[in-house]
C-alpha cells in the first residue's frame, strides 16, 4: 500500500517538457514521468530509509521510482544479489550514477562490484564498475591507496570503449582518483600518459581531458 500511494504522488508531479529535455540529455524517456530531483530528495527526506519500499519501487520499473529507491534504500541491507539484479537493470546513466553514488559505494561489496562491472559487456554494468570508483574515490575516507592504484590496469584496458557513457565514467574514475591525495595524482597522471599513447579516439579524449584538470590540481602540503 505504501508504494502505491508513493507512486500515486510521484504521479501528480509528472511534466512532459521534463521528460523531452531528459531525454536529450540522454536518459531514457520510457517509463519516466519528468519528476525533479529536488521534487524526489524531498519526498526521500519525508519518507526516510526504507529497504521494503526501496525494493517495491525498484520493481515498478519508473525511472522516478527507481531515483527515490536508490534514495531511500538502506545500503546496511543491500545485498551482492540485489546489487546484481539493479545494476542489470540500469538503462539510463542518472540512475546508473544516483544508486552508485547513493546505495552501492556504500555496501562492503562496493570494490568487488568496481572491477566486476568494469569487466561486463554491457554498456551501464560497465558504466557502473567505473562510476562506483569515482565515488569509492570521493566517499571512502579510510581506503588506502592500493585500493584505488588496483584500478588502474581496467581504467587502461577499458579506456578504448568508444560507447559515450562508457568512456566518460573511465574519464570519472581517473580523475577523481587522482584528486584524493598528491601520492595518487602523480599516478593518475602517469596512467593518463599512458593512456594517450593509445591508438584510440575513446582513450584519447580520456586522457586529455583528465590531464588538464590533474596537472592543475593543488594539493596542501599535508596530503
Amino acid at each position: 500500500m505504501k508504494a502505491r500511494s508513493v507512486i500515486a504522488k510521484l504521479k501528480t508531479h509528472a511534466n512532459a517538457k521534463n521528460v523531452a529535455g531528459m531525454a536529450r540529455f540522454g536518459i531514457n524517456p520510457h517509463t519516466t514521468l519528468g519528476v525533479s530531483i529536488p521534487v524526489l530528495r524531498g519526498m526521500a527526506r519525508d519518507i526516510g530509509k526504507d529497504h521494503a519500499l526501496a525494493r517495491q519501487l525498484w520493481s515498478t520499473g519508473i525511472h522516478e521510482a527507481r531515483l527515490l529507491a536508490a534514495f531511500v534504500e538502506d545500503p546496511k541491507l543491500v545485498t551482492q544479489a540485489q546489487m546484481n539484479v539493479w545494476v542489470a537493470q540500469f538503462d539510463s546513466w542518472d540512475v546508473c550514477d544516483q544508486v552508485c553514488s547513493n546505495v552501492f559505494d556504500k555496501t562492503p561489496f562496493a570494490i568487488q562490484k568496481a572491477k566486476e562491472w568494469a569487466r561486463d559487456r554491457r554498456e551501464f554494468v560497465r558504466r557502473a564498475g567505473f562510476v562506483l570508483m569515482a565515488c569509492l574515490a570521493v566517499h571512502d575516507k579510510k581506503a588506502g591507496d592500493t585500493v584505488f592504484t588496483s584500478f588502474f590496469p581496467l581504467i587502461k584496458s577499458m579506456s578504448v570503449d568508444e560507447r559515450n557513457f562508457v568512456k566518460k565514467a573511465v574519464n570519472w574514475a581517473l580523475r577523481q582518483i587522482g584528486k584524493r591525495n598528491v601520492r595518487l595524482q602523480k599516478a593518475a597522471i602517469k596512467v593518463a600518459e599512458d593512456i594517450l599513447k593509445k591508438d584510440s579516439p575513446s582513450a584519447r579524449w580520456i586522457a586529455a581531458d583528465a590531464l588538464r584538470e590533474l596537472r592543475a590540481k593543488k594539493f596542501k602540503k599535508h596530503t
